[in-house]
């Protein structure tokens, strides 16, 4: 799968300024504090525990409260008290959109019944079968297979308090934990790049104790420095460890500032990093299930009520670009870019900002006229896809007036309905590796067209921060400025407990701030997870041996197997041979040894194409296809495996082959051409 690329805007080359209209009456800042009062508990953010959160068990040891004055403690002293950007954000789009406290009814944001939340998780994970007593069928045996120790205990949390919530209701008996799993001994899951193993954790059903928070200021000799960002073994795994240990994990809070962001580096293993455009939609279509029971186990370790809301119900708008969801807005684009993976009109905003708005001053935080920009928006809905809309008459303050209301006029948030209050609890992990843990699992989880959207608007504020010396937006600016249109939907005000408003309000900006920082690693996929999806597709390719009886005794054998199944492995060849699509025919043959590298294998095949092979320089079809190839570098060539236990996977470069063919001995190496 390709990572989704922006539309050249060539057309936006002539991008006039024009003088800005005077700016908008001010709302006393009073006001908007008291106005903002309303509404920014639907996002979950409470500091209580709620009555319909996702996790219904009481919680012994919830995450340790942050001392008062030190919510953010990361954040430097001047970071946290200049929340200007926010709140003067949040004024300009109560002015916008003219929306008042009574038109912000329905049920989107409200959180959802006892059993129900447990109902929809079990359905997402793809565990539907656990519901209502049925018989699990292979698919669900295969997932439960794959599953480590932590996993398991956060399904059967849901499943414990989905069955006593049924067994309230007097409806049909949902299957009891005890029929499900069994008793389970502790498991090695080897990872993916099979350098670490990590024993799962013994975890009872209660809740867990969460791991102890640093000393603030503790490990300040470590901002600025490389840290490992372990991917090769579960996050739960990792937290259950450290909370064995009684001890805070590396990454702990520090008063790290926009300047002394720790760099966290993710350590390639053998196998190398695989990044989300890597695998197929098949196998990416497997990560999101897998993702949300990571995400679920490791909030359970942490001690977090992962809260999600219902996604509400919308009117079918009447427009065609603002308003509409995504996933229609793609529909349209398909027929005039069948290849686009992001909104044309997105990537057209986009453009027309890097094109003239990176260097201008305040781009983002100064607002456009308010005139202009509605007058705008009509153009581009009647004349977009005519192809008769002018760029040149945007102005660039118009231009990021435009691209807000496009994401705040989303009829889902961007973060989607379900997952927005995921994101705003975030701030509460004292930890900040373990934020950007959960933060990578809630990217996996989001609908690939809203993944696609988030990563190209990521980039493109990366873009504005890198030019700080000359638009004098920093990194803060731009997340205070961003954190209202990502949070506040449709441009609702936020409803903020008493006494809480600067520290939510901190909370969204520094998610937006994460995002845009390790937004790399953010677009990855844990190794541990590529593990899963081989597993999974290992076991649909076994599934005859399935049938069987007792699903105790078949997840006992499955672990069993899994330890065993390196001591049976075939004798390794001493050759690896490699498909070409073109534009030769015969397989490339590269010697299979403990150092050879998937770049061994593009460099050996670009110099192939450069010299030509021997026996080949009299053919007129070869000498042609070596004259048109000849300019091509390795960057633009890419080495992929495909069947085996994964369906198909671009490789690292730094990928050793020996060892991708200990992990996938049934799979075929192909060489292709970069699709971009």
């Amino acid at each position: 799968m390709a990572e989704p690329a922006l539309l050249p805007a060539v057309q936006m080359e002539r991008l006039a300024p024009a003088p800005l209209a005077s700016p908008c009456p001010r709302i006393p800042r009073a006001r908007v504090a008291r106005r903002c009062a309303q509404r920014w508990a639907d996002l979950g953010c409470s500091s209580g525990p709620s009555s319909g959160g996702m996790n219904q068990l009481p919680q012994k040891n919830p995450l340790q409260p942050r001392p008062a004055g030190c919510s953010h403690s990361w954040l430097s002293s001047a970071e946290s008290s200049s929340m200007d950007g926010f709140w003067m954000e949040v004024e300009r789009i109560q002015q916008r959109d003219e929306l008042r406290e009574e038109d912000s009814g329905g049920n989107e944001g409200q959180l959802p019944e006892e059993g129900e939340a447990e109902s929809q998780w079990l359905q997402d994970t793809g565990l539907s079968g656990l519901l209502g007593g049925l018989g699990l069928d292979s698919d669900h045996k295969e997932l439960l297979s794959t599953l480590t120790q932590t996993q398991v205990a956060a399904v059967c949390r849901r499943l414990d308090i989905y069955a006593r919530s049924v067994r309230r209701q007097h409806k049909t008996p949902a299957r009891d934990v005890r029929d499900v799993f069994g008793v389970f001994n502790s498991v090695k899951m080897s990872s993916e790049n099979g350098d670490s193993s990590m024993k799962g954790a013994q975890l009872s059903s209660g809740a867990s104790k969460s791991p102890p928070a640093a000393e603030p200021g503790g490990l300040q000799e470590q901002a600025g420095r490389e840290e490992a960002f372990n991917m090769d073994s579960a996050y739960s795994e990792q937290a259950a460890v450290l909370l064995q240990k009684s001890r805070p994990s590396q990454g702990g809070t520090s008063a790290w500032g926009k300047c002394s962001l720790p760099k966290f580096t993710i350590p390639k293993g053998r196998l190398g990093v695989t990044r989300i455009g890597d695998l197929s939609l098949q196998d990416m279509r497997k990560v999101p299930s897998l993702a949300l029971i990571e995400l679920t186990a490791l909030c359970d370790v942490l001690g977090l009520d992962l809260k999600r809301s219902k996604a509400g119900k919308w009117k079918a708008a009447e427009t065609r670009l603002f308003g509409v969801p995504l996933d229609s807005l793609l529909e349209a684009d398909h027929k005039v870019l069948p290849s686009t993976q992001v909104p044309l009109v997105l990537q057209a905003l986009l453009s027309c900002l890097e094109k003239r708005g990176l260097d201008t001053e305040g781009i983002l935080r100064v607002p456009g006229s308010q005139a202009r920009v509605k007058g705008l928006e009509q153009k581009l809905e009647r004349d977009f896809y005519a192809g008769l809309f002018s760029w040149d008459e945007v102005h660039h303050n118009d231009a990021s007036d435009l691209l807000k209301r496009f994401i705040r006029k989303l009829p889902m948030p961007l973060l989607t309905a379900e997952y927005l209050p995921a994101f705003a609890v975030v701030p509460n992990i004292p930890d900040l590796k373990q934020r950007l843990q959960v933060l990578h699992l809630l990217i996996l989880i989001l609908p690939e067209p809203n993944r696609n959207a988030l990563k190209a608007l990521l980039e493109f504020l990366r873009k504005v921060v890198a030019r700080e010396q000359h638009n004098k937006m920093t990194l803060w600016n731009v997340s205070t400025v961003m954190a209202p249109n990502l949070f506040l939907h449709q441009g609702r005000p936020p409803k903020l407990p008493k006494g809480k408003e600067k520290q939510l309000a901190e909370g969204a900006a520094e998610v937006v701030q994460i995002m845009v920082h390790y937004q790399d690693l953010l677009w990855t996929v844990a190794s541990f997870l590529v593990a899963q999806v081989r597993k999974l597709n290992d076991s649909s390719s076994r599934r005859p041996q399935l049938c069987d009886t007792g699903l105790k005794t078949w997840l006992r054998r499955m672990h069993v197997d899994r330890d065993k199944a390196g001591d049976s492995l075939e004798a390794t060849p001493k050759v690896a041979k490699i498909q070409v699509v073109w534009p030769i025919k015969d397989p490339l043959k590269v010697p299979l040894t403990p150092s050879t590298k998937v770049a061994h294998v593009l460099r050996q095949f670009t110099e192939h194409l450069s010299t030509g092979s021997k026996g080949q320089e009299g053919s007129e079809d070869m000498n042609s296809l070596l004259l048109h190839h000849r300019p091509m570098e390795s960057a633009n060539i890419l080495l992929y495996e495909v069947g085996g236990n994964i369906n198909e996977h671009r490789l690292d470069p730094d990928a050793y082959l020996l060892d991708v063919y200990r992990a996938n001995p049934h799979g075929e190496w192909v060489l292709k051409q970069s699709p971009t």
